[in-house]
């Protein structure tokens, strides 16, 4: 029994007594692990905090970013989130008040009751600003703001605010509509800019097309110069044509150097006539389109009768230096400076004065028309034609028209106050305001029908010499021949009905119609010219009908018409 009590309590108090030293055993172990982590973490906080340089124990630190939050919120003065926000609003409200005040100056409201208030209270933020708790709070020195001080800012700001928002309610429409206002007269005032500079660039681009001889015309002239040089038997000069000066026949002058515009307006005469052979046509052209313009009516002679006489400016032996001022001022060396310098510089500077600067202004061709009693000696009348005008109808009658003793018949231009002698005259100058009216009408040069005899008597090719000689400084007018026309025959004109000459076709696209087909002759005056590319459709063919087709030179150049 003593055995078997023996053995029964050794195994089973042995095997209790194994588990509980497992147990034990198996806690102190964590315990002890548990607590060596404890101070090798305890070592190393302390052993960091030991060598962390000294800091402001304010500021926080990446390492412990809530827990230093927390303490600086705790030590912060409480007031201080508000007063930040006090002075941002402060701030802000400065600037808006500022813009507000600016815009004020822009619309020129400076006598304005608003701009004044706006200043005001531009400057009380200013000094709101400035205050020293306001500043000295603001700037972090670590002065704690009273509370009483604080609620007397508060309140002060605030009531600044609220008087900024209402001064910027009741005043933000009509600021707004009147700097809309305002920009749409900046904008309108750049608009015109850019127009005024397109239309300087547009007058001098069509001047210089207008004034250029085309590719085409250049052709025709040296193929007809081209086939006179080949066939020179062909073309001798043939004797004089007593019809010529035969007073008692119809007698046209046309001054140009352009064949194929020539050709149009005598062939337009002609196609229209009743009675065509007893037409004259007398062309004068310069020396160097003297040859293309004879082989032209040689190859092409005028249908049904009709006469014609081709003549050069150097042919009319009386016209020199000495007797034509225009040819004498042509000589002068200042007005040759006055044409010929510096052209391509002042070309955009002033596209107005531009047009004055072409030498045909002052060319002997142009103003062959104030010399026609001397040119045709044994004419009374004679029909003065540009070579730019059409005629569409039988016009003898204008040689049966009365002329009142009259010099020059021609259809007047004047309506309202424009076209009046005042526009083209200089009547500042003493000489014009005493001998001439700046309200008398202007009338048209291209179609003129002179009574030659009447001329003569009056004596107005003298009265022409004695204005050009006083305008060779060109105080008297620009440049021409309308205003010295409108000077030599000045009350010396007889009106005509408008009917017999409609003008416009070379610049204005507003003609009517039924004008221009009730009209004898239509004229392209103008830098429209219908021979150039820039010609207006709508009127070009008008006069492309009379252009000779069948011509080979005209097919050959490539007229395009």
């Amino acid at each position: 029994m003593a055995v078997a009590f023996r053995g029964g309590r050794g195994g089973v108090g042995s095997g209790q007594s194994t588990g509980l030293r497992s147990f034990f055993s198996y806690r102190i172990f964590i315990s002890a692990l548990f607590s060596f982590l404890f101070l090798a973490t305890f070592s190393v906080v302390l052993n960091s905090s030991r060598h962390q340089p000294p800091q402001d124990h304010t500021l926080p630190s990446m390492g412990n970013a809530y827990m230093q939050r927390t303490f600086l919120a705790l030590q912060s003065d409480p007031l201080k989130t508000r007063l930040d926000l006090i002075h941002k609003q402060a701030t802000d409200h400065l600037t808006l008040v500022n813009a507000y005040a600016a815009y004020a100056r822009k619309l020129k409201l400076d006598a304005s009751k608003q701009l004044k208030l706006f200043e005001d209270l531009a400057i009380n933020f200013s000094d709101l600003q400035s205050k020293p708790g306001l500043k000295s709070s603001v700037s972090d020195n670590g002065n704690a703001l009273e509370e009483d001080t604080f609620r007397v800012l508060e309140k002060e700001v605030k009531d600044k605010v609220k008087t900024a928002r209402m001064m910027i309610v009741e005043s933000k429409e009509s600021y707004d509509t009147q700097l809309k206002i305002q920009k749409l007269k900046d904008t309108i005032f750049a608009v015109q800019e850019q127009l005024t500079k397109a239309k300087k660039n547009g007058a001098v681009a069509s001047l210089i097309s207008a004034k250029s001889v085309p590719k085409s015309l250049h052709c025709l002239a040296m193929r007809l110069v081209g086939e006179r040089i080949s066939n020179p038997e062909k073309y001798k000069d043939a004797s004089p044509d007593p019809a010529a000066e035969d007073p008692t026949l119809y007698h046209y002058a046309i001054f140009s150097d352009n064949v194929i515009a020539v050709s149009v307006v005598v062939r337009s005469v002609v196609m229209n006539a009743e009675e065509p052979w007893k037409h004259v046509f007398h062309v004068v052209t310069d020396r160097m389109n003297l040859a293309a313009m004879k082989v032209w009516f040689k190859m092409r002679p005028l249908d049904r009768g009709a006469h014609i006489e081709i003549k050069s400016v150097e042919d009319f032996k009386f016209l020199n230096s000495s007797y034509a001022p225009v040819l004498r001022q042509l000589e002068s060396a200042k007005l040759q400076k006055f044409y010929f310098e510096n052209q391509a510089e002042n070309a955009t500077k002033d596209s107005h004065n531009l047009k004055f600067k072409n030498p045909k202004y002052l060319s002997m061709l142009n103003h062959l028309r104030f010399y026609l009693p001397e040119m045709y000696p044994k004419l009374n009348k004679i029909l003065f034609l540009d070579d730019d005008v059409v005629v569409q109808k039988d016009v003898t009658g204008l040689w049966k028209i009365n002329l009142d003793g009259k010099v020059n018949g021609a259809v007047e231009t004047c309506f309202g106050s424009f076209h009046r002698y005042g526009q083209y005259l200089n009547f500042t100058h003493p000489l014009i305001k005493e001998s001439f009216n700046p309200n008398a009408c202007a009338w048209a040069f291209g179609m003129n029908i002179f009574d030659l005899n009447a001329w003569r008597r009056e004596k107005c090719t003298d009265q022409y010499h004695y204005w050009q000689n006083l305008n060779e400084d060109r105080t008297l007018w620009k440049l021409g021949t309308l205003p010295p026309g409108l000077i030599t025959f000045y009350s010396k004109t007889k009106s005509l009905d408008k009917s017999w000459h409609v003008l416009g076709l070379g610049y204005n696209p507003g003609v009517s119609m039924d004008e221009i087909r009730n009209a004898a002759v239509i004229h392209y005056n103008g830098n429209m010219k219908p021979w150039l590319d820039i010609a207006m459709n709508q009127y070009k063919s008008l006069w492309t009908k009379y252009v000779d087709n069948e011509m080979e030179f005209v097919q050959m150049c490539n007229f395009g018409l």
